[in-house]
């Protein structure tokens, strides 16, 4: 990751849905620690779009705990808001992986438009920003030790490099 003509940022996936009852509080919005499962999903959908999957990545004895987080609340998101969760790489190796997140809420016409436009590295997000965040992981094998995913899971390394090189997209 050093090079620096190689991008350290991948293009922007994303996935939407609605604020379910039980996610706010009684003050009417989402409940903070919320925000670290839509992470998950976005991540989890990001590697999906790709044609993996978590529980695929598991049986081939690849794990990838969250080993630091930064997240900074803007707005508050409220039940039975649409939000988006977009989600990209910012760094990759075969011992690491960083997300970077942005949780917004879009308007009807922002999300109907979503899908006719790619959100590339620097392309401005459509919607209001609700949370910005950052994780961090390590590959890991089934005895918690790390492992190479370059040696672990091939295809699923290839894949992912190749989304932060912009290529097979």
């Amino acid at each position: 990751m050093a090079n620096p003509s190689v991008p350290t940022r991948s293009r922007w996936f994303w996935t939407s849905f609605r604020v379910r009852y039980q996610e706010s509080d009684q003050m009417g919005v989402v409940y903070h620690a919320n925000y670290l499962n839509w992470f998950e999903i976005g991540r989890t959908e990001m590697i999906r779009e790709m044609g993996f999957t978590y529980r695929g990545m598991e049986e081939e004895g690849v794990l990838l705990p969250v080993v630091d987080l930064d997240i900074k609340y803007r707005r508050p998101a409220r039940y039975d808001d649409l939000v988006t969760i977009f989600t990209r790489m910012t760094a990759f190796s075969p011992l690491r992986i960083h997300y970077e997140y942005e949780v917004r809420l879009l308007s009807e016409q922002e999300l109907a438009d979503l899908g006719a436009r790619g959100w590339h590295t620097e392309s401005e997000l459509p919607g209001a920003l609700l949370t910005a965040g950052a994780t961090r992981h390590v590959w890991l094998n089934r005895e918690w030790k790390p492992a190479r995913l370059d040696k672990c899971s091939p295809k699923l390394y290839d894949a992912l490099k190749d989304t932060l090189l912009g290529r097979k997209e």
